[in-house]
């Protein structure tokens, strides 16, 4: 990979360092409800059956799509669709915004548990979709999520 790339255009990385920007805070794996009335989006602290509490990370990332049809593929054309989904602390969507990685992206600090200790990961406070019905989703509702 290209020496601090994550400081490139989004639309100008390989496939590799693509994936790599990625945080692995777990926060886009969280359940979000839209409400139809207001358009307004809650993120939850029901996470998607596949992600791993404790690492943030996709227990089946290769074949996701196998298990979960629907998980969203992030493409820099999808990002610029779903941003406002996505949150604010996204390394994506800060790039997509022109704006700089946080201090705790491990590609600044150079350590990937940095992200856990700032608690910008969802690490330790999810609860699986498995044992959550999507009625009792609104018990959920993240106030804050930044």
């Amino acid at each position: 990979m290209r020496k601090e790339f994550w400081t490139l255009p989004l639309k100008a990385l390989d496939p590799q360092e693509w994936e790599a920007l990625c945080d692995g805070c777990g926060k886009c794996c969280l359940n979000k409800i839209e409400f139809e009335d207001t358009g307004e989006l809650a993120f939850t602290r029901v996470a998607c059956k596949l992600l791993d509490g404790q690492s943030c990370q996709c227990s089946s990332y290769p074949d996701r799509h196998r298990y979960v049809p629907d998980c969203v593929v992030l493409t820099p054309k999808k990002l610029e669709e779903i941003d406002w989904w996505l949150p604010a602390t996204c390394a994506y969507r800060l790039r997509s915004e022109g704006k700089p990685l946080y201090d705790w992206h491990y590609l600044i600090s150079g350590d990937r548990e940095s992200i856990h200790r700032a608690g910008a990961s969802v690490r330790g406070w999810t609860v699986s979709e498995v044992s959550v019905t999507e009625d009792d989703w609104e018990d959920y509702i993240i106030e804050d999520l930044a």
